[in-house]
């Protein structure tokens, strides 16, 4: 089990974090995520056949890159 804090500039509600959590809780493996807006910032606990390349992307995708 893995579980990494990621830094999201673009959440600035808590709708944005509903978003993220809803898109990456069809990843297969993903075990929680948790949001925090003031923060901007996510936490997700995962497990295989997760990766944090698939999360990266996942993100990507719905336009809420994690920052580098």
């Amino acid at each position: 089990m893995e579980k990494l804090t990621l830094s999201i500039p673009n959440i600035s509600c808590g709708h944005c974090v509903m978003t993220i959590q809803r898109e990456l809780a069809e990843i297969e493996g993903i075990k929680s995520i948790e949001g925090n807006v003031e923060a901007k910032e996510i936490t997700v606990e995962w497990g295989p056949p997760a990766t944090i390349e698939r999360i990266r992307s996942a993100l990507q995708e719905i336009n809420y890159p994690a920052a580098e």
